[in-house]
């Protein structure tokens, strides 16, 4: 066996290229809430880099910077500034019209756009995300927003018709739902946080906003832009332990919408807490076991490179990855040689490396509980299959392919977010298929098959038991256009471009009998453009 010295992995600061060197700490010392950006003389939480520098007293975690860890009296007041700003639905914001909106949250991008390498580079150092996936995030992002502007715009001028049915006239729109906890996930910080925040905003919400706590710092750089582009109040940033900042935020009854990426026990808890359930719309991406189906008469090469992409993309860091892959017993032997060989083949080490497919991981508690993932696996029979899977050097891990894994086995249930990846065999279909019945997740699957017959036939349930079937591919979020959801603990509500404008809004309408007195009104609101909501503009 062929042991890789991960010793070297981690390096001396002056052995980093120096545009990608943090030159200095980024100490955050103020929020933004009411539209001002507050000075923050409390306590802070230091950051630290899943990065570690080689120093004369040993290995150490890179110091990126700190901020403000505040106490639910900013929180509420953050909450205040929102309730203020949407006004029961008669603030500036969600009464402006969509062209004013579109316009700020256009203006919001442009600004967004010039602090691109601040983004990044902090992107990069607080989770360990490769820079070239970094990079690819903000971009990712950027084209989510001018592809959410224009989609409203396409909603909006369909919505500029009036409806006639029975003697009865309307222009039937969407309209805002309120405030909005807005709270987005680790792995894609900025990306996934901002396919709920923009949609929400720009469809006339007000936002507290949470960003995640590894993941932080790199919104800083966009604080001004916010403040600057939208009216006071519309969006403010709540920083702080969000066991501490977020229950008394839900059991206010003030907020109307609930949207978070992150765990379906969050999520249930933090629902429980709202007074009024009935009224609280949630948005949520949640929990996910995804798993590869490869059949007899799959095409092995394609299957070990799509499961490789799927299970191992940002060390396996996605809601999207796969998770645990089942193999006919057939071809699992030869399918093992394969993906081992594949595994070996990528390249790992630090963010900034040209290439680099593994990185260290962001979480603290990850490379131990993944050891323990391993050695649960190994106590009930199973076995690592390939070499220095699991090895560990302080926050990075290699991966490791575990077989055979069978029920009763942590990596047979629990999502291990993380590079390891379980393969179990199975000799009938009806196998894999009564898997995903009994987990309690249901977003994706990826089928791996070459037999029209074989993938029509598990086509039809699969459909029903989650809520995207990938076909000889990886699971995977995109194309934005997509619906992106998942059933039982894995979602509520839909996200897309589309979808995510409906999630956060709600059809409304302005209705009359369709006589002389009526129309003459209906005819002088729209000549005088006295209404935002009442209006026949068409948007270009």
């Amino acid at each position: 066996m062929s042991v890789i010295d991960l010793s070297s992995i981690f390096v001396e600061e002056k052995q980093i290229p120096e545009q990608h060197r943090l030159l200095e700490e980024v100490n955050q010392r103020e929020y933004l809430s009411n539209g001002e950006m507050l000075p923050w003389n409390g306590e802070v939480h230091t950051v630290l880099s899943p990065v570690c520098i080689q120093t004369a007293e040993g290995l150490k975690r890179k110091v990126i910077g700190t901020y403000p860890l505040c106490t639910e009296k900013e929180s509420f007041e953050a909450l205040d500034a929102a309730v203020a700003a949407y006004d029961n639905g008669r603030g500036e914001w969600p009464t402006m019209s969509v062209s004013d909106r579109i316009d700020c949250v256009a203006l919001f991008t442009e600004k967004m756009i010039t602090k691109k390498d601040e983004v990044v580079k902090l992107l990069m150092w607080e989770i360990g995300k490769s820079h070239a996936d970094s990079v690819k995030e903000f971009d990712r992002t950027v084209e989510y927003i001018y592809a959410t502007i224009d989609a409203l715009k396409d909603l909006d001028r369909r919505s500029a018709q009036f409806s006639i049915e029975q003697g009865i006239v309307a222009q039937i729109r969407r309209s805002p739902l309120g405030v909005v906890l807005c709270m987005g996930p680790f792995n894609y910080p900025l990306n996934e946080t901002f396919t709920t925040l923009i949609p929400a905003l720009i469809m006339g919400n007000t936002l507290l906003f949470k960003p995640p706590k590894h993941g932080t710092l790199l919104h800083y750089p966009l604080l001004e832009a916010f403040s600057t582009c939208f009216p006071k109040g519309v969006v403010n940033t709540i920083y702080g332990r969000g066991n501490k900042i977020i229950p008394g935020l839900m059991k206010s009854g003030k907020i109307n919408v609930l949207t978070l990426i992150g765990s379906s026990k969050v999520a249930d808890e933090l629902k429980k807490l709202h007074p009024k359930v009935n009224r609280l719309r949630a948005v949520l991406g949640l929990d996910a076991k995804n798993a590869a189906i490869i059949t007899a008469h799959a095409d092995l090469s394609l299957a070990v490179q799509e499961t490789l992409l799927g299970s191992l993309s940002f060390n396996g860091q996605r809601c999207t990855a796969l998770k645990i892959v089942f193999v006919h017993r057939s071809r699992v032997d030869e399918f093992l040689e394969l993906f081992a060989a594949a595994v070996a083949k990528l390249k790992y080490g630090m963010p900034w490396e040209e290439g680099v497919a593994l990185t260290p991981l962001p979480e603290p508690h990850k490379p131990a509980y993944l050891k323990e993932c391993i050695e649960d696996a190994i106590a009930l029979g199973a076995h690592v299959v390939n070499e220095n899977g699991g090895l560990t050097n302080e926050s990075f891990v290699y991966p490791a392919i575990v077989y055979p894994v069978n029920k009763g086995m942590k990596l047979w249930e629990e999502e291990q977010f993380g590079p390891v990846i379980p393969v179990a065999a199975f000799d009938d279909l009806e196998e894999t298929i009564q898997y995903l019945i009994d987990s309690t997740h249901g977003q994706q699957v990826s089928v791996f098959s070459n037999d029209d017959d074989e993938l029509a036939e598990l086509i039809d349930p699969l459909v029903n038991l989650v809520s995207r079937v990938n076909i000889n591919c990886q699971c995977q979020r995109g194309p934005d256009v997509f619906p992106f959801t998942g059933r039982k603990d894995s979602a509520e509500g839909t996200l897309s471009v589309v979808d995510a404008i409906r999630s956060f809004s709600i059809r409304s309408l302005v209705a009359t009998k369709l006589n002389k007195t009526n129309k003459e009104l209906l005819d002088a609101i729209l000549e005088d453009k006295t209404s935002n909501f009442l209006s026949n503009k068409f948007l270009f």
